[in-house]
Order: structure tokens, then C-alpha cells, then sequence
């Protein structure tokens, strides 16, 4: 099988989202390289290698350049590197899957047999996003045999920019999240970082950065001084200093995702409080599903795909004085609310699955191969709306029904419960 080499500017180790679940998956089919942006290291130019899996190795290349990301002077050490990584495996006629069109310079030294490029974000409106970004992206755009979005907004501003586009949101692994499934050292783990808490609690776990309403926060806090607010999750791009500080807001930093399941099994309410600006007009947040997986009340800022996706499922809140009545109808729904919203919760959970996204992913990758030994492009994207090829086949089939009516009335008995 060919191999995959992914050139990622998110690590390995950082938040376990889209690469590491489609990744890990992937490896099942043939083997995967995963490229890291360089780390300073006065010392020779090397590769550290760590194996995440049989067939999935994850290389960090070190430099003596103080500059960050696959920028042209890391190329010059990076592509001798990958050649010769490439040949030590004896891997042969790559696929190279990028998220990122900085890696554009560093991957066209492998001379890979496809080119795959996964959009998951618009990194041009992120906060220190390179200037020149826009343009490596149309170069990409021009080599690409696939292109997947990150969700219906980015689909739409991506279609007409290439024939092959194809809408991937982000999944769910639901047996990590559900309530039923919890372990052990994680609880344990929970309890000694929020045990001592009151509640309700209204919890976030992701990555806080440009993208969140920091305001909107403070405004929660001071509205409702009786509830505890707990933020999980590395803070990045923005000054640690600018996060507001109130006796019931609680900094629990970056927490591993063996442990999320448990901390939000003690929250009451799950909270997406995001800015609205150009850094949130295209995101698509994975964890709007590990919520609803957890079987979690969602209140959520109107983010386009939020709202195009899971509307039914999740409150929207346009201004600070309806996010906190949002969460005030979120904390006293009746038994009746309950198990009609896990219900609906339960059948858009069964909708997004990382194994079924992966299959698909794979599936194309096969077609475009063999299109591409016959001499021919990739097979063009079939334009028939924004939801992902996995969404539509896991509704038509058997399974996927009956085990979305398992799950909802295995949620409803809990809420039945409480």
C-alpha cells in the first residue's frame, strides 16, 4: 500500500483531534508518517521518531534555525531529511496529506504519487498566520487529487476553488465519551481537579485562544457568581494575563483525553462560547459531538456550522443576556426535555462516526490511486450538498439506525434515572 506522509502544524501531543483520530485510523490500511512542524536544537538536523501505533511513526524534526514552521529556510534541511527517512523504510511513492500549504516547499521533494489536502480550519484568518499562506494555498489547490473541508462553511467557500472538494466534519469516538464507559484512574483524576466544586457546573474543554468570547466568560461569571465555570484546555496565541479571573471561573490548563469524559461527566452543562469574527466563521468544533456524546446539555454562540449542523440539538445564544438564560433553561429542563434531547442527541451522535469517516477517507484515497495509474484525474466530487458522504451512508444503513435507537433509549432510561 502506498504510504502516507502528513505534514501537520498542530503536534502529535497536542489536543487528540481530527489528524490523531483519522490518522490512527488510516494506519490500519498502510503505513503513516506524520511530519511535525521543526523544533529548535543547536545541534545537526535530525528526526526524533515516536511509533503511536504499528504502522503510525510520528517525526519531529530538529534544526539549528530559531524560525518555526515549514518555512522555505527549514525546507532546506527538512526535504534531505525526508528523502533519506523515506528510504530508510523503504517506502515508495507516498501520498502526502497536508493540513497545512506552508508544507507545500517541504512535501514536492517527495514527488508524491497523490496529493491529498485536509482543510480543516481557515488558517489564513487565525491570529500570526504567515502572509503568505494565501498563496501556498492555490498552489496546493492546483496539485491537489482531494481536497476534504472541515465542515459545510468551509465547503462552501472551497467548491468552486476545486472540482474534487469533498465535506468532512469532524466525528465522535462515542464509546470514549459515553457516560457508561468511564475509567477508573480518569475519574480519580476528575475528582482531585474539580471534586471539590459546587455545583452546577458549566464546563469547556478545547483549545483557548483568538477564538474565544473572553468577555462573554466574564459576563457568565458575574451574571450567575452561584455557578462554577471550568475551562480545560491549553491557552495559546493570546496573553494568559487577558483570561478574566472571577472566584467561580476555574483555569484547569491542558488535560489529557483519557481524562475529558470524566471531567465533563461532572459538569451539568456543556459551553461553546465562542467570538463571533473571522477566526470562528469557518470552524467546525469536534467537540460540539464529544458533548452531545457525553449526554450533555450544549449552549453554544451562533457559529455558522454549529448552527447548520446541530441547531436542533444545541441552544444558540446570540448576546451574553441570552447565553446566560440559555443556561439557565439548560440546568432545570424537565425529566420530559431531558430524554426528548438525548433522544435527538443521540440520533446526530450515531450520524458521525471517526470509523466511518475514516473508511470513507479511505475509500477515496483508493479511487483517486487507481484513477491515477489509468492515467486519469481523480474522480470529481459529486456536488450534491454540504454533508459529508459519511453521514449520508452510516443513515442509510441498518446498523448505524439500530444502533442510533440503542443509544437513544439506553440515554433515555439514564435521564429517566436522574
Amino acid at each position: 500500500m502506498s504510504p502516507l506522509v502528513v505534514f501537520s502544524h498542530l503536534r502529535w501531543s497536542f489536543v487528540y483531534q481530527r489528524p490523531q483520530h483519522l490518522m490512527s485510523r488510516l494506519a490500519r490500511h498502510r503505513p503513516v508518517l506524520f511530519i511535525e512542524e521543526p523544533v529548535h536544537d543547536p545541534g545537526p538536523a535530525r528526526l526524533d521518531s515516536s511509533w503511536q501505533g504499528r504502522h503510525l511513526e510520528v517525526l519531529t524534526p530538529c534544526t539549528p534555525l530559531p524560525s518555526q514552521g515549514f518555512d522555505a529556510e527549514q525546507a532546506l534541511f527538512l526535504r534531505p531529511l525526508l528523502r533519506r527517512a523515506l528510504q530508510d523504510r523503504g517506502l515508495r511513492s507516498p501520498m502526502a496529506w497536508l493540513y497545512t500549504p506552508m508544507a507545500l516547499p517541504v512535501a514536492r521533494a517527495l514527488d508524491p504519487a497523490l496529493w491529498i489536502y485536509d482543510c480543516m480550519d481557515e488558517l489564513s484568518a487565525f491570529k500570526g498566520a504567515p502572509p503568505e499562506l494565501p498563496e501556498r494555498e492555490r498552489e496546493l489547490m492546483e496539485l491537489a487529487d482531494l481536497v476534504l473541508t472541515g465542515g459545510p462553511a468551509l465547503y462552501e467557500a472551497k467548491r468552486a476553488l476545486h472540482p474534487r472538494v469533498h465535506c468532512m466534519p469532524s466525528a465522535v469516538d462515542v464509546g470514549h465519551f459515553q457516560p457508561a464507559v468511564q475509567d477508573p484512574e480518569a475519574t480519580r483524576c476528575a475528582e482531585t481537579l474539580q471534586g471539590a466544586l459546587p455545583r452546577p457546573r458549566l464546563g469547556f474543554f478545547g483549545v483557548i485562544d483568538e477564538r474565544m468570547d473572553l468577555n462573554l466568560l466574564a459576563r457568565l461569571a458575574d451574571a450567575r457568581p452561584q455557578w462554577q465555570i471550568v475551562m480545560v484546555g491549553p491557552v495559546v496565541k493570546i496573553d494568559p494575563a487577558s483570561l478574566p479571573r472571577r472566584p467561580n471561573i476555574h483555569w484547569l490548563g491542558m488535560q489529557s483525553y483519557q481524562v475529558l469524559p470524566a471531567l465533563m461527566a461532572g459538569w451539568d452543562v456543556c459551553l461553546m462560547p465562542f467570538a463571533l469574527n473571522e477566526s470562528t466563521r469557518f470552524i467546525s468544533p469536534t467537540k460540539t459531538l464529544e458533548y452531545l456524546a457525553g449526554e450533555k446539555p450544549v449552549v453554544s454562540t451562533p457559529v455558522p456550522d454549529v448552527q447548520r449542523l446541530y441547531g436542533a440539538v444545541v441552544r444558540i445564544a446570540g448576546t451574553a443576556e441570552a447565553f446566560v438564560e440559555a443556561c439557565e433553561q439548560a440546568l432545570h429542563e424537565s425529566p420530559g426535555q431531558r430524554r426528548q434531547r438525548l433522544t435527538h442527541a443521540m440520533d446526530v451522535v450515531a450520524s458521525y462516526s471517526w470509523d466511518s469517516s475514516a473508511q470513507v477517507v479511505h475509500e477515496l484515497l483508493q479511487e483517486a490511486l487507481e484513477s491515477r495509474l489509468l492515467g486519469g484525474s481523480a474522480r470529481p466530487a459529486t456536488r450534491g450538498g454540504p454533508l459529508p458522504a459519511m453521514q449520508a451512508r452510516a443513515e442509510s444503513t441498518p446498523a448505524a439506525a439500530s444502533a442510533a435507537r440503542t443509544q437513544a433509549a439506553q440515554a433515555a432510561a439514564r435521564a429517566s434515572r436522574r
